[in-house]
Parts: C-alpha cells; structure tokens; sequence
C-alpha cells in the first residue's frame, strides 16, 4: 500500500517523461477517507481514459443500514450516487492540456434508474468506478497537474459523496420514489392488470432526442371506469389507469396521443427519476414492443402460425433467412419474445408490416387463401390470450376490425383518455368485417432451439474477442456488427456493453443446458444473484442491468449465431 503523499511525489517527478511512463502509477493508494485504486492506466492522452475506484469505509461514509436495507432501496440508493458524482464532476472547471487531460467522469446515467457497475454500497464501504484523464502537455507528462488531479480534487469529490454532505431529503424522497414503483409492479398481477398510469403523470417529451418532460403537457388523467388506486409504501394512496390483462386498444385521431401512451407503457418496464414524469408509470416486467425490422437474419425459428405453405414448398418450421422482409421480421420477433415467455406484446401500427396485422373481406375474396402464405396477428391474438395468457396493448388508428376481438378499447384525445369499449364492440356488431379466420395453425409459446456460439466468432487468435459498443445503435463483436437500432426497450449504452459481455460470457462458461431460453435465464438468475460484475474479471464501471428479452434480442440479430433444432 502506498500513501497518498507518495503518490503526489511520484507524480511530480514523472513530469515531462513520455506519456507512458504513466503505467508505473497502476497501484492503490491509502488516502484518510478513502483508498484509490487505480485500475487500468491509459497509454495516450487522446485514448480512453484511466479507470479508478474508490472504496470509503461505511464508517466514514456514513450511510445508515435502512438506506440500503433491500435489494429495491439498494439499487435506488447506487443509482443516487452514480448521479451526485455525475452532478459534481460536472461542476468542476479545472480541466487543461492536450487529449482527455484533467477529466473525471463516471458512466452518464438517463432517467432510467437502474443497476449499474458505477456504484456499490455495503456494510463495510461504498465504492465508485469512474475514469480520469490524466494530465499531459502534448504528449508529455504534466505532473503538477496530475498531482492537484488525483490528490486533491478526487479528495474534494469524495467528501462531497459522504451521507453527511449530500441532499438527504431528496436522497430519501429517491429512494422511495423507487421502491414505490417496484411495488406498483409487483401488484399488477393481483390486480389483474398488465400496466399502470397514475393521475399526474408527465408523458409527452421534449421531443425525439430530449428525454425531459414537456411542460406544456397535459397532466394525465384517468377515465373513471378505469381508475384504480394502490395504497403505496410511501406515497401513500395513488389513483390512476389500470390497463387489465387481455387485448387492449389504444385509438384516437393523430397526433392525439395514441404513440406518447405506448412509449410510456413500453418504458414503464424501468422506474424512472423523481420530477421525469413517468415516475408512477409501471409495465409488467416482461412486456416486449413487437415492430418489423425489415433486414435483420433470422435463425431457426418455427413461423409456422404467421407464415406458411411457401412458394417452392420453402419450410418455416425451422425458417432461416439474412435479410427478413418486414412481415417475416415481425412474425420472428413475435415468435422470439414467446420463446422467452412475454407477457406482454406492445405494438404500434406505425411501426408494424400492415399484412402481418390485418387481411380484410375484400382482400380474402380477391387473393385466395391457398395463395397468402401470411396468417395475420389478428387471427392469432385472441388465443395468445386465452390459451397462453399472454396480452396485447396496441395503438391502433386504421383498422376497426380489431374492435372484434378487443377486450379494452381506450380513445385518445388531445392526450386524454376516454374508455370506448362498449362503443367499439357496438360498432363491431353494426358493422361486421365478414372476415375469414385464417388461423389454421396453433400459436405456441415455446421454441426448443439450442444455442452454438462459434468460437472463431467470439476469439482472435485464442484471446477474446475485442468489443465495441455505438451508443445504442450496435454491438460489434470482433469483425461482426449486431445491428440492436430497432430494439426500442434498450435505454442505455451500458445496456449494450453488458450485453456484449454477458454473450462472451456464455462463451466462455457456457450452462450444461444449451437450450436457448434455458441458457439465457440461467445467465439472467446468476446475474440477479451475483451481479453485473460477474460477467468480467475487471472491475468494470459501465455495465448497465439489461433483461433477458434484450439479451436474446442481440443473439437473435447476430449473423454468426448457430442454432439447432
């Protein structure tokens, strides 16, 4: 162990030496609050910054027990303090010299809280991953500054992270405001509902790239035939929207509303930060939004019940292709979140292949039957329902002949929701679509594929294979991208890079069972038990908690996968 007045010297007398000499400094550090550790030293002052750690022993952070006293208020209170240091850093002006010099960041968090690789909290210490610039003048060293860095200002930012100095009441309101919401999904199902909206809620955004709530919105509030109310933990009472399991409508003219409700229901499967909004706005937690993605490959997927009998005699029982038109990409991503068990499908029109969800009269009588290999979702939807329990939300604008097998229909207008079930299903009795069911094929829930990861695609010469992450764009994993563009459930770019791990992962400590649901629950449960550390050896501080839906999701679009039946 070397002190921090050693380290200062050290420092000090690297000033001027070739940037690299940096290297010698990878150590740990006793400071009187705290220890640094210094992790993983940069080799340039343009390349990824050092990485470091901080470890405060509780007794001088401070923390009382019940801040942390379950798995709920202990990711809440992590995310709190990813976002304090984030909130400090930020508040420092002392940055100078060439590349990243004078840095110190922690991993930006969105809205979302969620767990995260930036922040530990236990009995005995708290501890902090962030990175740090170190200081150069070209490419040389300036050790002066390095010195002040490291020795004075991460002092300075650490005791700004003791309880004592922060916002507890806001830390406290935090907290609960978490914890609530994780209560608010747990009851869900012993209400018989699949999402949640309270009065007061803040949908609409800025706008498409400002995650910040509109002003100027309309507060949400609930028609009163569906109105519920919880007695919160710490809220206390809170009435709003309960969307009951089952097939739900959600219509209304454009620009109503219609898609700002279902981004919310869509999002809602993540808590989100007290003043966003959304706070009180819970999904099921295994709710997917389905879309087409023309273009993305599809491996070994059984379409049988939304596309079948093929020109050629082409089989879909076990259907492969590298670029999915953009019904057959719907059909695969349906069928995907089945295999994963899904209860929930959110889709919205605007973003849906239209002869995958509707084949009206007119249609059927022109184009036979024996002549449309496509069975759309509307023939299938009701008994995904009732013989799987599995519900859909969609919006739905063009088409009325869902209105026959609704269970909820809800208008949007101008934002405000109105419940028209008994409308619709008068209209669907007034105006009867005369369609043809064209379900000749049972849906099921289950795929039994097994999973090949190919060691040439995850190695390079016997190492691992180098990852790269492009914000939430793609995953690449040595020379092949994982286009993840579409895959709308993904908030977070550490999202990606925990993905990225968690596949070399499964590489490199493969289950005895390589079923590809079982292989991907199994990795999920360890993680809950041991984790996001656990998918490296480095003390890495962006890893950001993903689910099993967006896991496979990435399996599912990557071209080198290898799936048998």
């Amino acid at each position: 162990m070397t002190d921090h007045t050693r380290l200062a010297e050290q420092l000090r007398q690297l000033d001027g030496k070739g940037y690299k000499a940096y290297k010698s400094i990878r150590d740990e550090y006793y400071f009187p609050q705290f220890t640094l550790k210094i992790d993983r030293v940069q080799g340039d002052p343009f390349a990824k910054p050092s990485q470091c750690r901080v470890l405060i022993p509780q007794q001088i952070a401070g923390f009382p027990p019940e801040s942390y006293a379950n798995r709920s208020r202990e990711v809440g209170l992590r995310d709190f303090l990813t976002r304090q240091f984030h909130q400090l850093t930020q508040q420092r002006q002392r940055r100078s010299g060439t590349g990243n010099s004078g840095l110190i960041a922690i991993a930006q968090p969105g809205p979302e809280i969620l767990e995260r690789t930036t922040a530990f909290i236990s009995d005995e210490q708290v501890e902090l991953r962030f990175w740090i610039g170190l200081p150069a003048q070209g490419r040389r060293i300036d050790g002066w500054q390095a010195a002040d860095l490291l020795c004075e200002q991460i002092p300075e930012l650490v005791e700004g992270m003791l309880y004592p100095q922060l916002p507890t009441q806001n830390l406290q309101h935090y907290i609960d405001t978490h914890e609530d919401a994780d209560w608010l999904r747990q009851q869900l199902s012993t209400q018989k509902l699949v999402a949640f909206v309270a009065d007061g809620a803040i949908l609409p955004r800025r706008s498409g790239i400002d995650t910040c709530p509109l002003e100027s919105a309309t507060p949400f509030q609930s028609p009163a035939s569906l109105r519920v109310e919880f007695s919160c933990p710490h809220h206390g009472l809170m009435t709003g929207m309960g969307i009951p399991k089952g097939i739900t409508l959600i219509v209304g003219g454009g620009y109503h509303g219609k898609s700002t409700l279902l981004k919310a229901l869509e999002l809602g499967i993540y808590n989100h930060i007290p003043g966003d909004g959304r706070e009180y706005v819970v999904t099921h937690a295994d709710a997917v939004k389905i879309r087409a993605e023309e273009g993305r490959p599809v491996t070994g997927l059984d379409l049988s019940p939304f596309i079948n009998h093929l020109p050629h005699q082409q089989t879909t029982t076990q259907f492969y292709t590298t670029n999915a038109s953009g019904s057959t990409s719907q059909a695969a991503n349906i069928i995907e979140a089945l295999e994963l068990e899904a209860q929930v499908l959110l889709i919205d029109e605007d973003t849906t292949a239209t002869n995958l969800m509707i084949r009206d009269r007119r249609m059927q009588s022109l184009i036979a039957k024996d002549q449309e290999p496509i069975t759309p979702l509307i023939d299938q939807i009701r008994p995904l329902y009732e013989d799987h329990g599995v519900s859909s939300i969609l919006v739905m604008g063009g088409s009325g002949d869902y209105f026959e097998v609704a269970d909820t229909v809800i208008a949007l207008s101008s934002y405000r929701p109105e419940n028209v079930t008994e409308q619709a299903l008068a209209i669907a009795v007034e105006y009867p679509s005369d369609r043809i069911c064209e379900a000749a094929q049972p849906i099921g829930t289950r795929q039994f594929r097994r999973l090949q990861l190919k060691p040439s695609s995850l190695e390079w010469k016997g190492r691992p294979a180098k990852v790269k992450v492009h914000e939430l764009r793609e995953i690449i994993l040595g020379r092949e991208a994982i286009d993840l563009s579409q895959v709308e459930q993904l908030v977070e770019s550490g999202q990606l890079r925990g993905i990225a791990a968690a596949i070399l992962y499964l590489h490199q400590s493969p289950p005895t069972d390589l079923n590809f649901a079982t292989a991907i629950q199994a990795i999920l449960s360890q993680l809950s038990t041991e984790g996001l550390s656990t998918l490296s050896s480095f003390p890495e501080g962006d890893f950001v908690a993903f689910r099993r839906f967006e896991l496979a999701a990435a399996l599912n679009r990557w071209r080198d996968l290898s799936l048998e039946d």
